[in-house]
């Protein structure tokens, strides 16, 4: 391959789409510094911000989901996705790319499309146990499917389904931050026990309500809590850790390796991101899936970690009145703790942005 390749990755909404995508085309430029690459995005959503930050440039589509009980947003729906379509057309033509890669979200979808048909190759990066409808109808078209889940053989029979894992940030796969300097790094007392608790980049609203209604049991255990509450909950939440010694509240974590390293357990969503971040630290978890999510698709990430004695599972019915209890029992609890270690850790791949980078040279060679 002597001429310049050229790539786009298309996808986006959230930082479990965005942080992998960025992932993969950061090792496409370690492989070949004079590669371009162009991402795809949907214009308002958080990927057109983090990804000329990441140093990339993005392009946005008019392209939204559809919205749940609201039939008035739902009508402008057809005329978004025909002319987001024909500008995904447009961005194939012009740019040329001998390969399209799609992370998930709304982008992806209208992106692969076109590239499929215009006969460009095209890779899936499938990040959870179960696809949705989108990559589904897409598989129908693609070169490969890169996903972290054995069990996704079973429903793309047929296709060329390759075991790649989830790629992540790199700060967390080569992280050597010791435990007392992360503790120093956050202002937390490294002869007490910590928790962190991380609910997205967005944040969680059912795990900051269990973080204010067990205020009083969490400063009773002595355990100190580490919160990342998301932009959207942080204005609401802030005044529950305020005075407390034991509880901090922060919008956003930047530095999760930090974050890893002073945790002695984490509370998290089901996304497939912060599951396999979570299985290359190897940090005992207990999950709380999110309900909002499209097909349920953190709760069977979830169960799948379960079923291999990897994570502890709440449902986010039960998680006031059950998160906390679950979280000191485990605490206390150091031979589990060291069989929940043990089992994610044997699930963890950490060059899953390698092995996506070579099954897209060899799509392209194909």
């Amino acid at each position: 391959m002597s001429k310049q390749l050229k790539y786009i990755i298309s996808g986006g909404g959230s930082g479990g789409h965005i942080f992998p995508a960025v992932a993969i085309a950061n090792a496409l430029k370690r492989r070949d510094p004079n590669c371009s690459i162009l991402f795809v995005g949907a214009t308002g959503k958080m990927e057109m911000e983090k990804v000329p930050q990441a140093g990339y440039e993005i392009i946005g589509l008019n392209i939204a989901g559809l919205q749940r009980g609201s039939i008035v947003k739902n009508l402008t729906l057809p005329f978004k996705l025909m002319s987001s379509l024909l500008k995904a057309f447009s961005i194939v033509i012009n740019y040329k790319p001998d390969a399209v890669i799609g992370v998930g979200g709304y982008a992806s979808g209208p992106l692969l499309f076109a590239a499929s048909v215009l006969g460009k190759p095209t890779i899936i990066q499938e990040q959870n146990a179960v696809p949705g409808l989108t990559n589904r109808i897409l598989s129908r078209f693609a070169d490969a499917i890169c996903t972290a889940y054995d069990e996704l053989k079973e429903i793309y029979k047929g296709k060329n389904v390759v075991l790649t894992g989830n790629p992540v940030r790199s700060e967390i796969t080569t992280g050597t931050i010791s435990r007392a300097d992360a503790c120093h790094y956050f202002g937390l007392d490294p002869d007490k026990k910590i928790v962190l608790l991380i609910g997205g980049s967005l944040g969680a609203g059912t795990l900051n309500e269990a973080v204010k209604q067990n205020k009083e049991a969490i400063e009773a255990s002595g355990v100190q809590l580490l919160w990342q509450c998301g932009k959207f909950y942080y204005e609401k939440y802030k005044d529950v850790a305020e005075h407390s010694s034991l509880i901090q509240c922060r919008m956003f974590i930047d530095r999760m390796d930090y974050a890893y390293a002073v945790a002695d357990v984490v509370i998290s969503r089901g996304g497939a991101l912060s599951i396999a971040e979570l299985q290359i630290v190897g940090k005992p978890c207990v999950l709380v899936p999110s309900p909002n999510v499209t097909d349920d698709q953190q709760t069977k990430n979830v169960m799948a970690l379960q079923n291999k004695h990897a994570a502890i599972y709440v449902n986010d019915k039960e998680v006031k009145t059950q998160l906390f209890d679950t979280v000191f029992h485990l605490l206390s609890n150091e031979e589990k703790k060291a069989e929940l270690s043990k089992n994610l850790s044997a699930l963890a791949i950490t060059n899953a942005d390698e092995r996506i980078v070579d099954e897209i040279y060899k799509c392209i060679k194909r």
